[in-house]
């Protein structure tokens, strides 16, 4: 069966294009796809351990079985932000 992988914008840039087609056997799951996709494409083994899946909107196992056509979404979280830096005890209290 034919899977369509949306790759994140990190993924993206190592395998130059944010889109791959694989080709899985049937009752194929997510974790097999990652393992092909880390076979056919080495650069981006390394990003594939931390990768979120995502089909259909939703957070995915690798347990989960795909369908043909499916597309899934590999995206690499996105960890940080900006601490609070206001002061405390100011004009408002807080």
């Amino acid at each position: 069966m034919r899977i369509a992988v949306r790759l994140g914008s990190g993924l993206s840039r190592l395998a130059g294009g944010p889109r791959l087609e694989v080709e899985l056997a049937d009752g194929a799951t997510v974790g097999d796809l990652l393992d092909r996709v880390a076979e056919d494409r080495p650069a981006l083994s390394t990003g594939l351990p931390s990768v979120l899946t995502v089909v259909r909107g939703s957070q995915v196992a690798g347990n989960r079985v795909l369908e043909e056509g499916e597309e899934v979404a590999l995206l690499i979280p996105v960890a940080g932000g900006q601490a609070d830096t206001r002061v405390k005890g100011g004009v408002n209290g807080s």
